[in-house]
């Protein structure tokens, strides 16, 4: 995926809402778009590619 590490946390260090989808920084307690408490850490795997 990305070489660097600083680059990998910065992608994958997000929480993602259950309801909207969007993305929020990691210390988000409500979603900035529709504010859902329902938010969950974003995957750290990489998806298989078909």
């Amino acid at each position: 995926m990305v070489k660097f590490p600083e680059a990998t946390e910065r992608v994958l260090n997000k929480k993602v809402c259950m309801k909207c989808s969007a993305t929020n920084p990691p210390r988000a307690k409500r979603c900035r778009r529709c504010g859902s408490k329902e938010l969950r850490v974003k995957s750290k795997e990489t998806k298989a590619k078909s």
